[in-house]
């Protein structure tokens, strides 16, 4: 394959790596003032990155050797990625701009764009070096975002903890890359399947060494989509981030981590699924279980809401531990509508401001939400009502589509479990809605912004029973994704 052919498949991270670079010297020679046009442009850029993979960047198929992987499942995932990356730009201006001590830079368009870059290439990987490369493209972007509001020490801390924390993650995973090359020879992941399906994991020295590398790989994995026991680092940094960065966590790095680890579990470890299989039941029952559990005693909401995406993970986990076709379509229909709850829920922090325009994120503020803004608070409570999965919201078809999945496959215990779990999880979600319509009000909400309100109402109807009427599609494109994997 010619030269121009691979740097077709791989078009959207060239428009992204292009346009991040652009846009720094704009906003170098610019300055402050530029923000605002730097923040227009970078929509504009992940737009022509979503134009681009409209070409060989969604089915062009390997590319340089097989260190990159243009197909189904890499395009569905970044699409997902670009629009979650250009919500957390588009709500970025009106947040700083209202709160006290908070100043946006032209930097932070330019820290998301070469973030969904590292995304792109995370989701679009054929090689643990590719893999690696682009993960920490991700988290370098992810560092210097959590510790944007270098006034605020919670903002600073949160930056100084993910840092640190996944510092420690990325040694992990480089390790077991060691570990999976040391006794591969390889780092493609064909080859390791090869490997994998060559060496009956029976106690010797090389298959030992083979399962060691295949549990580090998935520890550091783990760390990535927030999957206990490697969440701890979740609720401090989503409470201490500028509430535009924690819905960016909260979205798109969650879609792109899920999105890797499918692809590690399908195509690199495939032939070792009885193994990784058991690490997958176990992270996800105990995210789900922990989520759950965990959130009940929470009185910040951005907290609650980390406690929530742990939750989330758990049960999308349930999908990959199937491990068929069907098993990593239900994992991407789940993220589809897990974007939109998650995305719409923080749009709803976001309106959260007192009187003065200063930003409100206890519980206890929303009392009465539904008297003084009562279309915030049925905003707020369909998307609490759809994470709970209660029908006949939307996000109870994302439920059910996992614990179907894992039916079909013959993991009708772990389903059954899981269906018990999110009972405990719902307790937490409908406290919030207790509190908004039953409580007294102890204030009024600040009018909000009116692009954060459209985009709440885009949420909103999509998470409500209208969005049934896209599972034909939705069914459809994920199949497809998914069977590019096999």
């Amino acid at each position: 394959m010619d030269y121009a052919a691979n740097l077709a498949m791989t078009l959207p991270e060239l428009v992204l790596a292009v346009g991040a670079i652009a846009l720094m010297l704009v906003a170098a020679w610019g300055g402050p003032a530029s923000t605002k046009a730097v923040s227009w442009a970078a929509v504009a850029v992940l737009a022509g990155a979503l134009v681009a993979l409209t070409g060989p960047a969604s089915g062009g198929g390997d590319a340089f050797y097989g260190l990159y992987r243009a197909d189904a499942f890499a395009g569905f995932a970044k699409v997902l990625i670009y629009i979650a990356s250009a919500v957390a730009i588009l709500l970025a201006p009106t947040f700083f701009k209202r709160t006290a001590g908070a100043d946006l830079r032209p930097e932070y368009p330019v820290l998301i764009l070469l973030s969904a870059c590292g995304m792109g290439m995370m989701v679009s990987a054929g090689d643990l070096l590719t893999l690696y490369v682009g993960l920490e493209l991700q988290s370098l972007a992810a560092y210097v975002l959590a510790s944007f509001m270098r006034q605020d020490t919670r903002s600073a801390e949160a930056g100084l903890k993910y840092f640190v924390l996944g510092a420690l993650a990325s040694g992990i995973l480089l390790y077991g890359i060691s570990l999976v090359y040391g006794f591969t020879g390889s780092t493609l992941f064909d080859e390791i399947a090869g490997a994998f399906a060559a060496t009956p994991l029976t106690g010797d020295t090389r298959s030992l060494g083979l399962l060691f590398g295949l549990v580090f790989v998935f520890a550091g994995l783990a760390f990535k989509i927030s999957a206990v026991p490697f969440h701890m680092w979740t609720p401090d940094v989503y409470e201490g981030a500028p509430t535009p960065v924690t819905a960016f966590f909260a979205s798109a790095p969650k879609v792109a981590a899920i999105a890797l680890a499918v692809r590690v579990a399908v195509e690199a470890m495939g032939p070792a699924e009885v193994q990784w299989r058991q690490i997958v039941i176990f992270a996800s029952l105990a995210s789900i279980l922990l989520g759950a559990v965990a959130a009940i005693g929470q009185q910040n909401i951005k907290r609650l809401l980390a406690y929530s995406s742990i939750n989330n993970v758990g049960f999308a986990l349930i999908g990959l531990a199937a491990g068929t076709p069907e098993g990593v379509a239900s994992v991407m229909t789940y993220m589809t509508i897990y974007l939109a709850m998650t995305l719409g829920s923080f749009l709803v922090v976001l309106q959260m401001r007192d009187a003065d325009g200063q930003p409100l994120e206890t519980i206890a503020s929303l009392a009465g939400l539904s008297r003084t803004r009562p279309g915030l608070a049925a905003a707020l409570a369909i998307f609490m009502f759809s994470l709970a999965g209660i029908p006949p919201l939307f996000g109870f078809y994302a439920k059910f589509a996992v614990f179907y999945a894992a039916v079909q496959a013959g993991l009708f215990p772990l389903a059954v479990i899981g269906v018990v779990f999110s009972v405990i999880g719902a307790y937490y979600y409908l406290r919030l809605v207790k509190t908004m319509y039953f409580d007294e009000p102890t204030g009024t909400f600040d009018e909000g912004d009116k692009l954060e309100g459209g985009l709440i109402a885009v949420a909103a109807v999509f998470v409500s029973p209208l969005g049934y009427l896209a599972i034909p599609a939705l069914s459809a494109w994920t199949l497809a994704a998914a069977a590019s994997l096999f």
